[in-house]
């Protein structure tokens, strides 16, 4: 076997959202009573925390059995924890009540994502089911739509205008799409991933008002909502600006939001948790879709993780002052999403619009005809094989664009800065290397 010696000691992939794979640290509240859920017998050790105790007592008290191996007590999820989701929800949209029985647990929001595309598939050719996708979205998406028989709708996102969602579009886009689909929902991002967009009022309030004139259904995927950062940016969730919008809209409109213990702050990407709120949906298509998941239930640990997520310690709990590392962590994204996008402003045949939210860069790249013309003859998307070569010769593993969707010649890089400063600084030295060398070999 022949080894070929690299010029760099370690391959750095920021291509998704893994924190803990660029070595970022796990929260440790979260992991210590995680452990003591596992292993009980560490709720002898005073060396825990009391409210780390506490706090897995009470979660294992709500278990089958008193035990995370047992199964979850409903095939939604364990009835305690939909309780205190539904509680965060009601808390986080300033009253607007939340039903425990709307929230269903799964091993991740892409699986709740894909227990509602299995709901809509129906169809072939003029009748197929089809789901309104903004451009870029995540790099998941496309590969969902296509295994459950789903007709992808494009719409396009405005990067000018750092990536917003135009109203116009999603009516061009409709038009386009009749006669070859039919129309079922329309997919939002918010925060965009991996646009790093945050929608504001205005935005949101005319995609609720175009999917009830359309019939649609929203699909939102809200799993960055911990993590914006903009300038006077907060996050509006878009089932509480439904809600303000009055019955005329909060009685009609339906609704699916997706959460995860993966994205953002707590960044537990392996432990495999989200949940999906389900909102005015009829009550045979939800039975239905309940007994889709009934053979699956949902896997404990997670649904543990995310009462954690969406409970923190309080101030005056032991765990509160280590646990304010979760403001320091967002400080890093915030800190490492400016300084990605200035750094690759300033290398040429680089433009990156600003970041509000998300843990994405995505920056457009302009690359030589040469290149491209090479990446044509090999079969390839032109990003594609910037990416392979970029991995190959600087050890750096991004994701092209051509993956979220992108296939226009505006070529596309994905970068997440969910990663140590001191990593993040790693890859784009590493990155403008490759990008200069780029340039001058095709020049």
């Amino acid at each position: 076997m022949h080894f070929h010696k690299k010029p760099f000691q370690r391959v750095i992939d920021v291509s998704s959202g893994d924190p803990h794979r660029t070595g970022m640290r796990p929260l440790s509240f979260a992991r210590q009573v995680l452990a003591a859920c596992l292993y009980p017998e560490l709720l002898k050790d005073n060396s825990f925390p009391s409210d780390v105790r506490q706090r897995a007592q009470k979660l294992l008290g709500v278990c089958n059995g008193g035990s995370v191996g047992s199964y979850s007590a409903s095939s939604c999820g364990i009835p305690q924890i939909q309780r205190s989701i539904a509680e965060f929800i009601t808390r986080r949209d300033g009253g607007v009540a939340s039903d425990p029985e709307d929230i269903i647990f799964s091993s991740g929001s892409q699986t709740t994502l894909m227990l509602v595309l299995h709901l809509m598939s129906s169809g072939q050719g003029p009748t197929q089911a089809g789901v309104l996708t903004p451009l870029p979205c995540p790099h998941t998406l496309p590969m969902l739509l296509d295994e459950a028989a789903i007709k992808l709708i494009p719409y396009q996102l405005l990067e000018e205008q750092g990536w917003a969602l135009e109203l116009e579009e999603l009516q061009r886009a409709l038009r386009a799409a009749k006669g070859h689909c039919e129309p079922r929902a329309i997919y939002i991002s918010n925060p965009g991933n991996p646009t790093g967009h945050v929608q504001d009022l205005k935005t949101i309030e005319g995609v609720i008002r175009f999917a009830a004139s359309e019939q649609l259904l929203l699909l939102v995927e809200e799993v960055y909502q911990d993590s914006v950062f903009g300038q006077e940016q907060k996050f509006l969730s878009y089932k509480k600006v439904l809600f303000d919008m009055g019955p005329k809209y909060s009685d009609k409109v339906e609704m699916v939001s997706f959460h995860s213990i993966s994205n953002g702050i707590l960044g537990e990407c392996g432990l495999r948790g989200g949940y999906m709120e389900v909102i005015n949906m009829d009550p045979l298509v939800k039975s239905f879709l309940m007994s889709m998941q009934a053979p699956y239930s949902p896997p404990v640990l997670p649904q543990l993780a995310l009462e954690i997520m969406v409970n923190p310690p309080s101030p005056g709990d032991d765990s509160h002052e280590v646990y304010s590392q979760v403001l320091q962590r967002a400080e890093i994204i915030s800190q490492n999403a400016r300084r990605g996008c200035e750094f690759l402003n300033n290398i040429a045949g680089m433009s990156c619009q600003p970041v509000m939210g998300g843990v994405f860069l995505y920056p457009s790249l302009q690359l030589p005809v040469e290149f491209i013309q090479q990446a044509e003859v090999l079969g390839m998307q032109a990003d594609v094989l910037y990416c392979q070569k970029l991995l190959e010769q600087e050890g750096v593993c991004l994701g092209p664009g051509s993956e979220n969707g992108h296939d226009d010649k505006n070529f596309h890089i994905r970068l997440c800065v969910l990663a140590p400063p001191a990593v993040l600084e790693d890859v784009l030295q590493r990155l403008s290397s490759f990008h200069l060398r780029i340039q001058e070999r095709h020049h």
